[in-house]
């Protein structure tokens, strides 16, 4: 049969299926949808686990089940029906497989622009980010993140940049911008001793009205200020979470993904035209790209708890659209089938350290027996003489300058040695154009289809809080 014939003679041809791309996906809500709002939202929290393939999702729900005896918030919240379900594509307008940039100005800008860009169209033209429509409509506006708060997600919903790599000028967009709270890392693109040009952006936004919280500590002592919020915590991505539970330094200078998300919604919260606020697990997606199982599934837990303080505040108010999804899956990591797989996976419960750390300790006079034991420190598994050789072969062969390049360091190598030890393995270290997991709660939520485009989100936001779309 021809495939036109077969079309032709099929149930879905009658009732218009495929003539209707639309009901397949959705690039906005329809006005059907729109007639049935029920109430508008004053407020939004948008939480992105960035590069969360499902099998991340997955992991750590495990993990937290056999841990602590209680699964995810994400997914008890899909199982209790409280979130509203959907799948989204997440193509940029230049690839299938869409980087950070192009996926978060789908949301920021709604349009889709090529990967590399935010808020950027192919032809030079620039699409006003979301905050800013927010910011212009009244309600204090901010962002979160776990790596530098000028890298791609939050810059996605904030300014119109050419390239994603304009850190240094993204730092000072923001302080045209003024917006609200701004918290994560990227020290060196606010640092006079660290930028290029010695612009002080420090100094700057405190010259401007802002408080700049550099640790922890600080972060308390301002936490009652009425004044707008710079908080950069370190040089440039802040550490994984695996890392931070076992160092007490960081612990007392370091805030949590969480406790972040708190302070940002306290200072907020008394607007009253409201808020919009995004929270990025930042560090999901670059353990992804690493392969480094502890700091993925740690991470991931981290983000899971921003999660929960995002329900604190909402679950008690008919006001709050909450939104939580990720960009794009990244590496497809998965536990895989082995006599031992359970035994194997709970070792990971154990971790006091990341890959990260296991490499960027290790040096070219470092021998196989003291990486065995740098390893059985860190992860509590025993390498075999065989496997810590295939690390240090790798070293032997690294000019000094390629000791400080993540990307001449074995983390693939390392990761497929450890999946004999945790069962855990990965498809690549590139991000995929896997469909991905959104959910959605309080006012709007019943505006989510079943499947979308990732513009559909900015277009969504904007409507539920009814905020005019140009």
């Amino acid at each position: 049969m021809k495939r036109r014939d077969f079309f032709r003679n099929t149930s879905l041809a009658t009732a218009g299926v495929v003539v209707s791309p639309m009901l397949f996906s959705a690039s906005t809500p329809s006005q059907k949808q729109l007639d049935g709002l029920q109430k508008q939202a004053k407020n939004i929290i948008f939480l992105v686990s960035d590069g969360m393939s499902i099998g991340t999702l997955t992991m750590a729900d495990l993990f937290l089940q056999r841990k602590y005896s209680k699964g995810s918030v994400w997914m008890e919240n899909y199982k209790n029906g409280r979130f509203k379900r959907a799948m989204m594509d997440t193509a940029s307008a230049s690839s299938l497989v869409t980087d950070s940039a192009a996926g978060g100005s789908a949301w920021g800008g709604g349009v889709r622009v090529p990967n590399g860009s935010l808020n950027v169209g192919a032809n030079g033209e620039n699409h006003e980010p979301i905050l800013q429509k927010f910011k212009k409509a009244g309600k204090k506006v901010g962002c979160v993140t776990t790596v530098p708060i000028t890298h791609a997600t939050p810059a996605s919903f904030c300014v119109n940049q050419k390239s994603r790599s304009a850190q240094p000028e993204i730092a000072e967009d923001y302080l045209k911008l003024k917006f609200d709270v701004m918290m994560g890392g990227g020290e060196e693109y606010f640092h006079p001793l660290k930028r290029k040009d010695g612009k002080d952006l420090f100094g700057n936004f405190a010259e401007n009205g802002f408080d700049v919280a550099r640790n922890k500590i600080e972060l308390k002592e301002i936490y009652e200020s009425e004044k707008p919020l710079l908080g950069v915590f370190s040089e440039s991505a802040l550490p994984y979470t695996v890392d931070q539970s076992t160092d007490k330094k960081l612990q007392r200078t370091i805030p949590t993904i969480a406790e972040m998300t708190k302070i940002a919604i306290d200072k907020m919260k008394s607007n009253d035209e409201g808020f919009v606020l995004q929270v990025e697990g930042g560090k999901v997606d670059w353990a992804a790209h690493a392969n480094d199982t502890g700091g993925l599934i740690y991470d991931q837990a981290a983000f899971d708890d921003s999660i929960q303080v995002a329900l604190n505040f909402a679950e008690n108010r008919d006001d709050t659209l909450i939104i939580v999804t990720t960009d794009h899956g990244n590496a497809n990591p998965g536990l895989f089938y082995g006599k031992n797989a359970d035994e194997n996976f709970d070792r990971i419960q154990t971790f006091k350290h990341s890959n990260d750390w296991i490499l960027k300790g290790v040096t070219k006079d470092t021998s196989i027996n003291q990486f065995i034991e740098i390893v059985e420190f860190a992860q509590g598994y025993n390498l075999s003489q065989e496997h810590a050789k295939t690390i240090i072969d790798h070293y032997a062969k690294l000019s000094e300058d390629d000791l400080t390049n993540d990307y001449k360091l074995p983390f693939e190598k390392l990761a497929r040695l450890q999946k004999e030890y945790t069962s855990v393995g990965f498809g690549d270290m590139h991000h995929s154009a896997d469909f991905v997991e959104l959910a959605a709660f309080g006012p709007g939520s019943e505006l989510l289809p079943p499947f979308v485009e990732n513009v559909f989100l900015h277009n969504m936001m904007l409507q539920v809080c009814g905020v005019a779309s140009e």
